[in-house]
């Protein structure tokens, strides 16, 4: 099962930095928010998969509040974007 874990992470840290890469590159102010987005999910992928390979569910309240900020973030970041295009 530890290669299984691993082979995830190596997964999920791939797509982090892919996920970075448009952090920085993205051409446009939504691709930077859904790229946070992303990288949020990441990070709790990451820690969910580490919690399931040591078999300790200590840190799941923190994975509750972290999703809980990234979904309050997108929605946000989508209702401004709509309203600045409704400003045009």
């Amino acid at each position: 099962m530890t290669v299984l874990y691993d082979s995830v992470l190596a997964v999920v840290a791939a797509a982090g930095l892919l996920t970075l890469l448009r952090l920085v590159r993205g051409p446009g102010a939504l691709d930077r928010i859904m790229a946070l987005d992303v990288l949020a999910t990441m990070i709790i992928a990451g820690t969910a998969v580490g919690m399931a390979a040591r078999g300790d569910p200590t840190p799941l309240p923190v994975l509750v509040v972290l999703a809980l900020l990234a979904f309050i973030g997108s929605v946000t970041a989508a209702h401004l974007v709509e309203k600045r295009e409704g400003m045009r």
